[in-house]
C-alpha cells in the first residue's frame, strides 16, 4: 500500500474506501463526477493506492493466470492498514464520530482483484456495504469459501461487462457463471444484492461502474441514517 488520494464533499455522511492500482486513478475524476451527480449524501472517497496488485489484495496464494507472476496471501495486512486509515479518516463524517470499530457509515470497494478483496473482507468486518465491480470471482477456491463464510455486510453490489466471459484465458472464461454463483450464495445467505451488467468488457470504463455501485451502496446507507435518526 502507498499514498492516499482524498475526494469529498463538504460534511460528508459517508466514508467510501478503495484500493486503486494507477489505471483506477486515472479514472478517479470520472469516477468523483458521477458520484457527485447521483449520490443523495455527502460523502468522502479515499483511494488508496495498492503498489503489488497480485500480492496485496488476494487472501492466500494462487498460480499465475496471465503473466508469470503469482498470486500472494497480503490481503489480511492489506485489510489491517485499511482499518487504520478508515479510523483516521472516520472523524472527518459529519454528525456524531462513529464508535471505534462501528463501519455502518462505510462502503468498501473496488475493482477486478479490489472487487474480489472487498468481498473478502466484507467476511470479515461489517461493513455498511460492500462494492465489487467486475471482481475476479473466479480465483482458485473462492466460490468454495464464499460458501462458508457469509458476508457481514448488510449490503453488496455486484458489477460485471456483458462480454468479460469472451476471454482466451480459460479461468477468466467463467467469469459469468462464478458471479451467478456468487449472487446466489449471497442472496442465500439474507444479504441484500444487486447484480447489474454493464456493456462491454473488463478493461473498459472502471470508473464509472464503480461509481454505480458506490451511489448503489449510499441509497441503501440513507435508510440506515432515516432509521437511526427515529430511535
Amino acid at each position: 500500500m502507498d499514498s492516499l488520494t482524498i475526494v469529498s464533499d463538504d460534511n460528508p455522511r459517508v466514508l467510501l474506501v478503495q484500493p486503486v492500482d494507477s489505471h483506477d486513478m486515472e479514472e478517479l475524476e470520472t469516477e468523483a463526477a458521477y458520484l457527485r451527480a447521483h449520490s443523495p449524501l455527502p460523502f468522502r472517497l479515499v483511494a488508496i493506492r495498492v503498489k503489488k496488485w497480485n500480492e496485496e489484495l488476494t487472501p492466500w496464494p494462487a498460480p499465475p493466470v496471465f503473466g508469470k507472476t503469482p498470486f500472494g496471501d497480503g490481503a489480511q495486512a492489506t485489510l489491517d492498514k485499511i482499518t487504520s486509515v478508515i479510523e483516521e479518516q472516520s472523524r472527518f463524517l459529519s454528525g456524531d464520530a462513529p464508535a471505534q470499530g462501528d463501519l455502518s457509515r462505510v462502503v468498501l470497494g473496488g475493482y477486478s482483484l479490489a472487487g474480489l478483496f472487498s468481498l473478502w473482507a466484507g467476511t470479515r468486518l461489517p461493513f455498511g456495504a460492500i462494492v465489487a465491480a467486475s471482481p475476479s470471482v473466479w480465483y482458485k477456491d473462492w466460490l468454495g469459501y464464499a460458501a462458508s463464510h457469509p458476508s457481514l455486510a448488510p449490503h453488496v453490489y455486484l458489477s460485471l461487462g456483458d462480454r468479460e466471459h469472451h476471454s482466451k484465458t480459460a479461468i477468466m472464461a467463467t467469469v459469468n457463471d462464478c458471479m451467478n454463483r456468487q449472487r446466489d450464495l449471497l442472496a442465500g445467505q439474507g444479504v441484500d444484492t444487486e447484480l447489474h451488467m454493464n456493456p462491454g468488457n473488463h478493461f473498459q470504463d472502471n470508473g464509472k461502474r464503480t461509481a454505480m455501485g458506490f451511489a448503489w451502496c449510499i441509497e441503501k446507507l440513507v435508510l440506515y441514517f432515516l432509521k437511526t435518526r427515529n430511535n
